[in-house]
């Protein structure tokens, strides 16, 4: 039986959702609760994530799987296991798993994925700067021209490396499909980005909004962004925004009868950038 978890989490204590020895992250205090929760059933699985966010990174959506024997599925009630884990980490503990159920067949967290939607909220003037939000709002001192902000975020989307954008890692590709990037300014003042994408690589999302900060703040022109994403080498022309800014929303699925094909179609794409990237990797090299 496939477990699917649906996941809300202040990031600002955490050292990301990957479990790392010796730090404090989402995804280790959730199986260090299940262990606790369910020792008696054997050993559980780790758990697979939709997205992994970065140090300081906050979700109202994120989604995880968990898969359970048959043995262990017959002595467990699925939809309880949200309640049970949320009592282990206690009432006010930065993470909530808001709900369990049992994950359609064919259901992968990550894989099946089709999109993932973030927010990232700016406070550019002292008007709306508030301190009750300030654990997911960053601060600048600048006023900020979302009219420019939103030419060249529209500039951006679509199919492109974004190895200008991502920190490098081995044999990861940066190749991704920019789906949307709007700005807005709400009621407060604050203003802020919907952006989504099929999947994000390391940073990307912070870059963007740095870029578009730096445009905003009239530091660097549309052209020159765009001209940068194309050059394709990691720049230093814009900072990559503070992590608190952004929240995971929402993770996008297929309905139900598309999820493994959804899957499929992820692996074996995510399989051939792997392999094209580590041939690069060693050409380079030789």
């Amino acid at each position: 039986m496939r477990v699917r978890f649906d996941i809300a989490y202040d990031g600002t204590a955490f050292a990301g959702w990957a479990r790392q020895p010796g730090l404090r992250t989402v995804q280790g205090e959730i199986e260090k609760a299940l262990v606790a929760l369910y020792s008696s059933l054997g050993e559980l699985p780790n758990l697979v994530v939709a997205g992994r966010t970065d140090a300081g990174v906050h979700a109202r959506g994120q989604v995880a799987h968990l898969d359970l024997t048959a043995a262990q599925a017959s002595k467990v009630a699925v939809s309880r296991i949200a309640l049970s884990v949320n009592g282990m980490l206690g009432a006010s503990n930065d993470i909530v798993v808001r709900q369990t159920s049992v994950a359609d067949d064919g259901f992968d967290a990550r894989f099946s994925a089709l999109w993932r939607r973030y927010e990232y909220r700016i406070a550019d003037t002292l008007l709306a700067r508030d301190p009750l939000t300030r654990r997911t709002t960053a601060w600048t001192t600048k006023p900020l021209d979302l009219i420019a902000m939103q030419q060249v975020s529209n500039e951006l989307l679509g199919l492109h490396d974004w190895a200008a954008f991502c920190k490098p890692r081995a044999f990861a590709t940066t190749i991704r499909t920019l789906q949307h990037l709007s700005w807005s300014r709400d009621d407060d003042g604050v203003v802020a980005v919907d952006v989504r994408a099929d999947a994000f690589c390391h940073s990307m999302v912070r870059a963007l909004v740095g870029a578009s900060v730096a445009v905003g703040e009239g530091r660097l022109t549309v052209a020159e962004v765009v001209a940068l994403r194309d050059r394709l080498d990691r720049t230093s022309a814009f900072k990559v925004m503070p992590a608190r800014g952004l929240t995971l929303m929402q993770v996008g699925y297929p309905d139900a009868a598309g999820l493994a094909q959804r899957a499929q179609e992820t692996r074996a794409r995510r399989s051939r950038e792997a392999l094209a990237a580590q041939l690069a990797s060693r050409a380079e090299i030789g």
